[in-house]
C-alpha cells in the first residue's frame, strides 16, 4: 500500500513539474510572440492599404506594431538587415526585380498576397493617343513630360527604359504618388492631355476614366503580383505573427475598398483599415487561422 501510495505521489509530482514547465514555456512563448513587430512600406496607395490592414489585424491579435515609411530601396534593405520584420508590398517579377536579385536571398518570401497587378503609362480615356510610340507625335500637348512618382520606385527605372527604348522626346518628372494623382486630377478637370506612371490596383482607376497605353516592346512587363516578405528568423521569434503574414491574401477589389476610403477628405488610413477589418471578419479569420 505504501509503495503504491509513493508511486502515486511521485507521478503526481512529476505531472505537476511538467505542467509547471509547460506553463512557464507558454508564458515565455507568449511574450516572444506578441511584439513589437515593425512593418516597412512605401507611400503608395496599395502599400498604405495593405500595411495598415496588417497592422490592424496583428494588433487585434495582441501584437505591438510599428509601421515605418521608407523608399522602396530602403524598405527592401530594412527587411534584409532585420531593421524591419516584414513588408507587404514587394512587386514581382518586374518592378522590384533588381531589389529582389540583390536582397531576396537574405529574407523569406511568404508568397503572393495580391494577384492581378499591372504597370504602364496611363492617360485619360479621352486622349487620342493609344500606344507609347504615338507619344512622340503629341509631345507639345503633353508638355513633353511623363509625370512619375518617387525616384527610388522600380516603376521609375522602368519608365526611363521606356523613354530610351522608344526614343521618346519626354522628360520623366519625379515626385510622389500624391503629386502624380494631383496632377492627373487637375489635367482631367481641365480636359488636358497628361501621361502618368500608373499601376493597378490603384484608386485612380475607380475615380477617373483612364486607359493604359499599349507597350508593343513589353518594356513594362505583363501582369505582376504583390508578395509579402519577412526577415530571417521571424518565424522562430514570432511564429503567430509570421503565420498571419504568411496567410495574408486578398483581391484587388478588397484592396480597392480600403484605397477609396483612404481618399476621403480628412480620413485616417489606420482607422480605415481597422474599420475594414471589423467589417470583414470572415476574411480576417482565414488569415488568423492560416486558411488562405
Amino acid at each position: 500500500m505504501k509503495k503504491h501510495a509513493l508511486n502515486h505521489s511521485v507521478r503526481l509530482a512529476s505531472l505537476s513539474l511538467i505542467a509547471g514547465a509547460g506553463l512557464a514555456a507558454g508564458s515565455a512563448a507568449q511574450a516572444d510572440n506578441h511584439g513589437p513587430i515593425t512593418l516597412a512600406y512605401v507611400e503608395w496607395s496599395d502599400a498604405v492599404a495593405s500595411t495598415n490592414v496588417m497592422r490592424a489585424v496583428l494588433e487585434q491579435e495582441g501584437y505591438e506594431v510599428e509601421t515605418k515609411s521608407l523608399s522602396a530601396a530602403a524598405m527592401w534593405q530594412a527587411v534584409a538587415t532585420g531593421d524591419a520584420d516584414a513588408m507587404t508590398t514587394a512587386w514581382l517579377p518586374t518592378t522590384h526585380e533588381n531589389y529582389n536579385e540583390r536582397l531576396g536571398d537574405q529574407m523569406v518570401d511568404l508568397g503572393v498576397n495580391l494577384d492581378g497587378t499591372k504597370l504602364g503609362l496611363v492617360v485619360p480615356a479621352y486622349s487620342e493617343v493609344d500606344s507609347i510610340p504615338e507619344l512622340n507625335e503629341h509631345v507639345e500637348s503633353f508638355n513633353g513630360e511623363i509625370i512619375g512618382i518617387d525616384p527610388g520606385a522600380g516603376l521609375m527605372g522602368l519608365t526611363e527604359e521606356v523613354i530610351e527604348a522608344y526614343d521618346l522626346d519626354y522628360d520623366l518628372r519625379s515626385g510622389s504618388g500624391a503629386t502624380m494623382t494631383a496632377a492627373l486630377a487637375n489635367a482631367i478637370q481641365n480636359e488636358e492631355n497628361i501621361v502618368v506612371t500608373g499601376w493597378t490596383p490603384h484608386w485612380k482607376f475607380a475615380r477617373f476614366d483612364l486607359k493604359y497605353l499599349d507597350d508593343p516592346k513589353n518594356i513594362l512587363g505583363g501582369a505582376e503580383q504583390i508578395h509579402t516578405f519577412a526577415r530571417e528568423g521571424l518565424e522562430d521569434d514570432m511564429p503567430g505573427a509570421y503565420a498571419i503574414l504568411d496567410a495574408f491574401e486578398w483581391t484587388p477589389e478588397q484592396m480597392g475598398q480600403v484605397q477609396l476610403l483612404n481618399q476621403e477628405e480628412g480620413s485616417d488610413p489606420y482607422e480605415n483599415a481597422k474599420q475594414w477589418v471589423e467589417n470583414n471578419p470572415d476574411i480576417v479569420k482565414e488569415w488568423i487561422n492560416g486558411e488562405s
